[in-house]
């Protein structure tokens, strides 16, 4: 009975930690094809939206970047174009873009809470429009709406994800010991740091935000790891051969070490895409 219940908890954990790799790979895959709106679009939008009101701060449609990593033009999450307005504390605005978006065929129209007025959002002719209030101010952000194929995508990534990791835990469950405790202990360290913050980072806005730059965005700490890692499983997998206790020193110095680097790397990994999240500053 020990035995089943190990095994089932190895390959739930390999259906974690591989489906949510999966899962990044289909937010990437369905989220790309998206057509950017032009300037002129992004302006007229907002004026049909919120006749009337003239924006602080009105920018171009720009090409954004998500944990450091550039987006594409055509990448989910990239081209959008912000208005930032004066609100005051009337919420005059939530209500006027509430009748506009209802009057003029808008879809989806759903409230987002925001710091002293809630928001709105709503989709139409493959564009998201939201009015988001923060304490930096109101903020009508126009942007491509999620394609169809997001979820269906994200949805079959995360499955497949799931059903190899269980496969490949599975597998390794059968194996003598400590072959089990050693494989899953390195794949799991060098998966955690950005199936953690895969996690952190995804909230609600699965169908609407992709979540594959988490990956990219720590590959320059993923990759030192993953070689160190490799480094130990093949230097511990001969000695394994040559040892007859299944406690070996070696299998314990490994597995603890292994272990000791997940906070490690998880603090640096933190670190670095807080550094990278910062905006260019401009100097005179």
């Amino acid at each position: 009975m020990s035995h089943r219940l190990r095994r089932g908890a190895l390959m739930l954990l390999g259906a974690v930690l591989l489906g949510t790799v999966g899962l990044s790979l289909g937010t990437w895959y369905g989220g790309r094809g998206v057509t950017p709106p032009s300037d002129d679009q992004a302006q007229s939008v907002a004026a049909q939206l919120l006749p009337g009101a003239v924006p602080i701060d009105s920018g171009q449609v720009v090409h954004g970047y998500r944990w450091g990593v550039h987006l594409a033009a055509d990448d989910l999450g990239s081209g959008r174009a912000s208005f930032w307005y004066d609100d005051g504390d009337d919420c005059g605005l939530s209500e006027q873009f509430r009748r506009s978006a209802g009057t003029q065929g808008w879809q989806g129209l759903r409230r987002v809470p925001g710091y002293l007025c809630d928001g709105w959002r709503a989709e139409r002719d493959g564009l998201t429009v939201a009015l988001e209030y923060s304490a930096s101010g109101t903020e009508l952000t126009i942007a491509p709406a999620a394609p169809g194929k997001l979820l269906p995508s994200t949805v079959g990534g995360t499955l497949a994800g799931a059903a190899a990791g269980a496969a490949l835990f599975g597998w390794v469950a059968r194996r003598r010991r400590p072959v089990p405790l050693l494989v899953c202990t390195l794949v799991t360290v060098g998966l955690l740091p950005g199936v953690a913050l895969t996690w952190m980072v995804l909230g609600p806005g699965i169908v609407t935000e992709p979540v594959w730059p988490v990956w990219p965005a720590l590959a320059p700490l993923l990759v030192p790891l993953w070689l160190v890692l490799l480094l130990v499983g093949v230097y511990a997998f001969p000695k394994r051969e040559t040892e007859t206790d299944p406690s070996s020193r070696v299998t314990v110095v490994v597995v603890s070490v292994a272990c000791a680097l997940a906070p490690v790397v998880m603090a640096a990994a933190l670190l670095f895409m807080f550094v990278g999240a910062q905006p260019a500053q401009e100097w005179p």
